[in-house]
């Protein structure tokens, strides 16, 4: 890992974020393994992803990224198509690649879990990925919220990652993992930390359509809106949303993100990744900068926003 960037006593720290990468090629499916909801996502990446998300794209991406050299990247899920056992054995590759395990935090989304039991099996695969500051592992989804802290920037995955009947992409926030929630914002209030929530599904009403659409909203704005954060990212949706949920005493900055492997020239905006620049203001207040990088043709990257956050 790079040395911190540090200005007088402030502290600089650069958080990058990418999502919604269902890793290509798909790999061979069985007639078995059909049986299920993979029917109607295996139809559909033969359709349309096969032709529209590949590796070039998220090689573009990747490139670029690393050349930024970001302190910690978080990957807010979906990085499978199918949850093919084969899948999650290449993703375990490609998170490698990606970096450390202490340097990449990654949370599910719902292609993940898209049949019963498969998000089980998979997080144990990305299991030095998922690893809380303690040393356990997030091995299920009763096992999320898990917390990092990173050079004063507390990193809280949450999983709204669930099996959902085919046609239905949405996900789930419970009453158990909002009460973990709160408990780890608070301490990170407490502590002075710059804290950051990662979800899959947009944690906003109306960031997508029904079928789409996370469960439990109301459960997580009101432990943000009593406990607050200085960021919530999340995937889902493959777009650059932007939106914000009140806080206690600020409002709270929802970012999403197109899918990294999407090509250009396609309906949805092309691979993106965004990074977020963190400094120490006083003990519990900071400055923050966002910028999203965009892949604009097949060796090259352009950014496409930015702006101060506070």
């Amino acid at each position: 890992m790079r040395m911190r960037k540090r200005y007088g006593n402030m502290m600089q720290f650069t958080l990058a974020h990418l999502s919604d990468v269902h890793l290509a090629p798909l790999p061979p499916v069985s007639p078995w393994q059909l049986m299920s909801k993979r029917i109607t996502g295996y139809i559909n990446w033969q359709r349309h992803r096969r032709g529209t998300m590949g590796t070039q794209t998220l090689d573009t991406l990747l490139k670029a990224l690393a050349e930024k050299a970001p302190d910690h990247i978080a990957v807010t899920g979906d990085l499978t198509n199918l949850a093919l056992p084969a899948e999650f054995d290449q993703t375990r590759t490609w998170l490698s690649a990606l970096g450390e395990a202490e340097e990449v935090s990654v949370i599910p989304g719902n292609h993940d879990a898209y049949v019963r039991d498969a998000l089980e099996s998979g997080l144990k695969q990305w299991a030095p990925w998922l690893t809380d500051d303690n040393g356990n592992a997030t091995l299920s989804n009763t096992d999320f919220p898990y917390v990092r802290v990173r050079e004063g920037v507390q990193i809280i995955g949450c999983s709204s990652a669930v099996a959902t009947p085919p046609f239905i992409a949405a996900g789930h926030f419970g009453e158990a993992q909002g009460a973990q929630l709160a408990h780890h914002l608070k301490a990170g209030r407490e502590n002075g930390l710059f804290r950051v929530v990662l979800i899959h599904h947009p944690p906003v009403r109306g960031a997508t359509i029904a079928r789409k659409r996370l469960y439990g909203i109301g459960r997580f704005q009101t432990v943000i809106e009593e406990q607050g954060a200085e960021l919530v990212l999340h995937g889902h949706t493959h777009l650059p949303q932007r939106h914000f949920i009140e806080g206690p005493d600020k409002h709270v900055p929802v970012y999403g993100v197109p899918a990294a492997s999407e090509a250009t020239g396609r309906k949805r905006p092309p691979g993106a990744f965004n990074l977020f620049k963190i400094e120490r203001a006083t003990h519990n207040t900071f400055k923050c900068s966002h910028e999203e990088w965009s892949v604009s043709s097949t060796d090259d990257i352009l950014l496409t926003d930015e702006n101060q956050l506070y």
